[in-house]
């Protein structure tokens, strides 16, 4: 295969082919002097210029609660803000809102500013209180002030937006 043939997959103004080889820099998109394109600092003179438009966007610091969902094979990616109320045994009451950030059929994981810990129950409400049910904490990573936690639910959730798979 010719590496320097362009594929059909991109429009022809998008490749720029004459400079073509081994070491040299392909422009992403537009032609010479847009704005939309990584500049080859031979030709202008620049060196490491980047546009904004025509740059991939640096990649996203991953989260304490994506670091721990890493340990959970069958998370799922969901975004459901709920209130989060840790039950009291005996050393007082505390809640925040928080969202969570993964499901599996039987547990979530959310990040949380509360001093939780093993075994703590929680229970997690939604706005509409279509969800209302309560975890206790099976997992805990500290980050800094964050928290990524990982709660099991106690009883069956009916309505629960993660299902087993079968």
């Amino acid at each position: 295969m010719d590496l320097c043939r362009p594929l059909r997959l991109w429009l022809r103004s998008c490749i720029l082919i004459p400079r073509c080889g081994p070491g040299t820099r392909a422009t992403l998109t537009g032609g010479l002097g847009n704005p939309g394109r990584i500049d080859d600092p031979r030709e202008s003179g620049m060196r490491n210029s980047v546009s904004k438009s025509g740059a991939a966007a640096a990649p996203a610091r991953e989260s304490s609660t994506s670091k721990l969902a890493k340990f959970f094979p069958h998370a799922t990616p969901v975004r459901i803000p709920v209130r989060l109320t840790r039950v009291a045994n005996g050393s007082g009451t505390f809640a925040e809102s928080t969202i969570i950030e993964f499901g599996t059929p039987t547990e979530v994981l959310f990040a949380s500013t509360l001093p939780l810990e093993f075994a703590d129950k929680l229970r997690l409400r939604n706005s509409d209180g279509t969800l209302d049910t309560e975890a206790c904490v099976v997992a805990v990573q500290y980050n800094g002030g964050r928290t990524a936690v990982a709660a099991r639910f106690t009883g069956e959730v009916a309505n629960w937006i993660v299902k087993p798979e079968v």
